[in-house]
């Protein structure tokens, strides 16, 4: 795993499953990359470091390679997103539910105990969405969308959450509660980083 590990972070070392003299010069490289210190010794902190960037590589690797071809954008509103004409019906319609709360505020713990509320946080929005296209049965917080789905980014509908935040990228466009402008469900046109989150996504999408 650590030789593995260290190629997706970008180091190329041969998996043989020896730490030997070229896993050591490798690990050596990796520590010089990262500003740690230069001793080829794997601690149990830097290895959780090394997990964290490689399963982020991983990531991004996978959802490069699975992006769909056609993307959402903003309507000229500026608020709503259009799916593009050849999403599947659950994608036009995620974006259709989550259009409905884009004016809605940051609310604790909002669309949780109803699914129609006067506010939603970041889970609630990502359940009101993913429950509008008949993906989720009830709504799940943040920690719940660990587990959600498939592992992994799908090709239309990427799920991201962690203990403590989740959001939904949806062909090609963010919904999420956090960014730049106003608190609350919203369209975020800029990218973020997806570190430290689990990927998961509907099956078939």
């Amino acid at each position: 795993m650590l030789q593995r590990w260290l190629t997706l972070t970008g180091v190329r070392t041969r998996v043989d499953g020896h730490f030997g003299r070229r896993t050591r010069l490798a690990v050596r490289r990796y520590e010089r990359r990262q500003d740690l210190r230069v001793d080829g010794i794997v601690s149990r902190a830097q290895a959780r470091g090394l997990r964290r960037r490689a399963y982020a590589a991983r990531a991004a690797q996978v959802s490069a390679a699975s992006a769909p071809t056609a993307r959402a954008a903003l309507a000229a509103d500026g608020r709503t997103a259009v799916a593009p004409p050849s999403a599947p019906p659950a994608v036009h319609a995620a974006i259709a539910a989550a259009n409905r709360i884009v004016t809605k505020p940051y609310r604790y713990g909002g669309g949780h105990a109803k699914v129609e509320d006067s506010g939603y946080d970041c889970s609630g929005a990502v359940s009101y969405a993913l429950s509008g296209a008949g993906l989720l049965r009830a709504p799940l917080d943040s920690t719940g969308f660990m587990s959600y789905g498939e592992a992994g980014p799908g090709t239309w509908i990427s799920v991201y959450a962690h203990g403590g935040h989740a959001y939904v990228v949806i062909a090609g466009l963010r919904f999420d509660t956090s960014g730049r402008g106003e608190d609350g469900p919203r369209w975020r046109p800029e990218s973020r980083s997806a570190a430290r989150f689990t990927v998961r996504h509907p099956p078939g999408l």
